[in-house]
């Protein structure tokens, strides 16, 4: 499987517009492979990526219900809250970026070299910086904080556009992004919520664990 990043006609303005000028003909993926630890709220789940010489823009659509979100300050364990994830590899074993981002915008951010666990965590990480991440333009439809749980069903839009020189910053210079074939995947999670789950785009396997490179898949920039 794979996925073809296109160029856009339109520059999204980051409006939460699933359907709008910027992202009507863009082909969404489907994050669909739920894990077997997952409860039995399954929810659909669908992305689209665009990029052009400086942006990579990603847009999440969620049809979910017993929606949360508590952890508001960046860096965060996120993943408890109603979470979606996009992992991305730029170069074949140069490491990758897990931004996760709960449903009110708030983001976690490493640029991970070694995936191997150890007593403190990665092997090789470090977190990208503060003011990388707020150079990361967000769009949310739910607000920052959603507590008490909502029930469902909600219907929401996560929206950002991530420069190429924040990725550049820590995996290096890139060039024409036209042509590359980069390698990743999505997830949608939500552990402390009331009715947890965790799906991927690219299967994962038996182990649930969302940090297996091996198991992404080729992103292809037109």
């Amino acid at each position: 499987m794979e996925y073809a990043i296109t160029r856009p006609q339109t520059v999204p303005e980051l409006h939460g517009e699933w359907d709008g000028p910027a992202w009507a003909g863009v082909t969404p993926l489907t994050i669909s492979h739920f894990h077997a630890r997952s409860s039995r709220h399954q929810p659909r789940v669908q992305a689209k990526l665009l990029h052009d010489d400086t942006t990579v823009y990603v847009i999440f659509r969620v049809e979910d219900c017993y929606v949360r979100n508590v952890q508001v300050h960046a860096q965060g364990p996120v993943c408890t809250d109603s979470c979606v994830e996009f992992f991305v590899e730029p170069r074949a074993g140069g490491g990758y970026f897990n931004f996760e981002a709960n449903a009110g915008g708030t983001f976690l951010l490493y640029f991970i070299q070694d995936h191997r666990r150890g007593p403190d965590g990665f092997a090789k990480s470090v977190p990208v910086s503060g003011d990388w991440l707020r150079r990361l333009r967000v769009y949310h439809s739910l607000p920052a904080v959603v507590d008490p749980e909502l029930p469902g069903p909600v219907t929401w839009v996560l929206e950002y556009a991530i420069p190429v020189a924040l990725i550049e910053a820590y995996a290096g210079p890139l060039g024409n992004l036209s042509g590359q074939i980069w390698r990743g995947n999505f997830f949608k999670c939500a552990d402390a919520t009331s009715h947890p789950h965790w799906a991927s785009w690219a299967p994962i396997g038996e182990a649930l664990n969302f940090h297996q490179p091996d198991f992404f898949a080729p992103l292809r920039l037109l």
